[in-house]
């Protein structure tokens, strides 16, 4: 019933999509706040394990049921890649790189899982991607170059390196997805990924933060909540409502509003530097993943991969 409803009004889609960017834009500022609350693993720890049982629970409600015992081990390389790289390695960068900006370099990945899918995939690859690509790949480079040589901080390199490494790995969690695990529902995949990727998150939080201090206030337990309930398992119920309803390359677009509502809430609300290398860097970064996927429509089922696993972030 509800998902007629929206089918016949364009309006609540549009809606809908703004909605859960905006969300997603603004979960980027949690994210860099709760460092003042406890560390980047711990928070991690917190947020996904909430986001794993509010999507284990949905599985439950709607009876999706468990997945077959022999994909839980392709389940557990997606959990480790997709949930436990990609955001220890985001959230330690955090520390040392702004909201926006992280933002803006984690959402390179559709750059990178064009690159996979060439070479792993054998998937051909159009003009129009490969100079999407181009300037995706020089925006990035825009981004870091300028403070490798003038910002000279190396915290704030070695962070930025962090959140592209977790970039390319959500991009082969993206491949590893589309080689093994394509048959199953996205619900069953997220939600047992996400459980198995928080155990890993759990094992490094055990490993590197024992014994650190956390402090559980309302104002920190609003941002686990806030990024694990809103951010990661409800805005990803809406999506995968959508999924069903929108174009594969409209939905995949349609998430290159997250880093632009990423970078302004980091400069509204935590008061960062938009600096003329980052505003040119990312609308270098946010133009190439948007002529790629423009001019490389045809090929639906990469745009698929990238839409889908979109969500998570």
């Amino acid at each position: 019933m509800m998902v007629n409803m929206i089918m016949k009004n364009k309006w609540v889609i549009w809606g809908l999509i703004l909605l859960i960017t905006v969300i997603w834009g603004y979960a980027w500022v949690f994210m860099k706040a709760s460092l003042n609350f406890m560390g980047p693993f711990a928070f991690s720890a917190f947020r996904f394990g909430t986001g794993a049982i509010t999507l284990l629970l949905a599985v439950w409600l709607l009876k999706a049921g468990r997945p077959p015992r022999s994909m839980w081990k392709h389940l557990i390389i997606v959990g480790l890649l997709q949930t436990t790289v990609v955001f220890t390695f985001v959230m330690y960068g955090m520390q040392f790189v702004d909201a926006g900006k992280s933002s803006v370099l984690l959402y390179s990945m559709p750059l990178w899982s064009s690159l996979f899918a060439v070479k792993i995939l054998g998937e051909k690859i159009t003009s129009g991607k490969v100079f999407g690509l181009a300037v995706g790949m020089l925006g990035l480079m825009t981004i870091l170059g300028w403070d490798i040589v003038f910002e000279q901080d190396a915290g704030v390199i070695f962070g930025e390196v962090l959140i592209i490494v977790a970039a390319v790995a959500w991009a082969g969690s993206n491949v590893y997805y589309r080689l093994k695990l394509k048959g199953m529902t996205q619900l069953q995949v997220s939600a047992y990924q996400m459980l198995f990727g928080t155990i890993g998150i759990v094992i490094a939080t055990l490993f590197a933060e024992w014994g650190e201090p956390v402090k559980l206030t309302g104002e920190s337990l609003y941002y686990i909540l806030f990024t694990g309930v809103l951010a990661s398992a409800l805005c990803f119920t809406v999506w995968f409502i959508l999924l069903s309803i929108i174009d594969m390359v409209t939905a995949t677009l349609s998430t290159l509003l997250v880093p632009v509502f990423g970078l302004f809430f980091g400069w509204w609300m935590l008061d960062e530097d938009l600096t003329n290398s980052i505003l040119i860097g990312s609308a270098m970064i946010i133009a190439g993943i948007a002529i790629a996927q423009v001019f490389g429509k045809e090929k639906v089922q990469e745009d698929v991969v990238q839409a889908e696993s979109a969500f998570k972030h």
